[in-house]
């Protein structure tokens, strides 16, 4: 016990394991608020077609050099988030297949795009790293810290702010218009604040793992909990200790970071299904 206490502190002096910590806290944090809406909306469909789409436009960003590709990608993201909630009213386009179209496509694209412009000894090196968060946030700077640290606290205050408006919206659209609410307004907000979340996600666990992080905790939450209130503080504190645990054990396991977190927040939902089924036997 000794020497894990050891190798803990030793691991804190580097700056970069300081930054993955509170960048990852901080994300894992604002994911997991949104993802509780997300799965009581049946919007799960969405994170994932997103994340399709920020490998897309992540490969354009890189294929342009681009300095800094989240100039890039978060915008394109966002576009694709409002066009996507868009296409669910439709009536000639569902909601499900339009995540399909933009998806795939994003996710071909940008495959395309690395192939032809990316050298080969790095291609599937750069495509693991993007897919699946290898190493990227123990890449973290000093300056995507803060990044992270503040859209995700902007993302935690927004949430606070309109708590009572998503609520209404979560459990009740037809009722939350009838009662003045921006309800489409508010929607297209929802979709834009959950593609930047997944811009910064996709540091920690890559783009195809992104869903995992924020649908796991809030069903795993939804197993011990009936209250909105309740289900939202246990899938923060759920998401979060996956993130910490995560990048803990990746640190000391040497095993990709984005994968260990999704590993815990697969055990952790197994463990809450099975105390749930328990605690419905007595």
């Amino acid at each position: 016990m000794t020497e894990l206490f050891e190798t803990v502190r030793t691991y804190f002096g580097f700056s970069f394991v300081r930054y993955a910590f509170l960048a990852g806290t901080m994300i894992a944090l604002a994911s997991s608020l949104l993802g509780v809406t997300l799965v009581l909306k049946r919007f799960s469909y969405i994170g994932d077609g997103l994340s399709h789409t920020a490998f897309g436009a992540m490969a354009i960003a890189s294929v342009l050099k681009l300095t800094n590709n989240t100039i890039f990608v978060l915008p394109v993201t966002v576009l694709c988030a409002v066009l996507i909630l868009c296409a669910k009213e439709s009536s000639k386009i569902k909601g499900d297949a339009s995540v399909a179209m933009i998806s795939v496509g994003a996710l071909a694209l940008g495959y395309f795009l690395m192939n032809i412009f990316s050298p080969p000894s790095n291609l599937s090196g750069d495509v693991c790293s993007t897919l699946f968060g290898s190493t990227l946030i123990l890449t973290l700077t000093k300056a995507d810290m803060l990044i992270s640290i503040i859209i995700s606290v902007l993302v935690i205050l927004f949430f606070i702010f309109f708590y009572n408006k998503i609520f209404a919206i979560t459990f009740d659209e037809d009722f939350a218009f009838a009662c003045g609410t921006k309800t489409r307004l508010l929607n297209i907000i929802l979709a834009a604040v959950i593609a930047v979340i997944i811009v910064l996600a996709m540091n920690l666990v890559g783009s195809l793992l992104i869903s995992a992080l924020i649908i796991f905790p809030a069903i795993s939450s939804m197993m011990l909990f009936k209250s909105f209130k309740h289900v939202i503080i246990a899938s923060c504190t759920i998401s979060v200790f996956g993130a910490v645990t995560g990048i803990f054990a990746s640190i000391l396991g040497g095993t990709p970071v984005g994968s260990t977190i999704v590993i815990i927040n697969i055990t952790i939902f197994a463990i809450c299904k099975l105390m749930s089924v328990l605690l419905n036997r007595r």
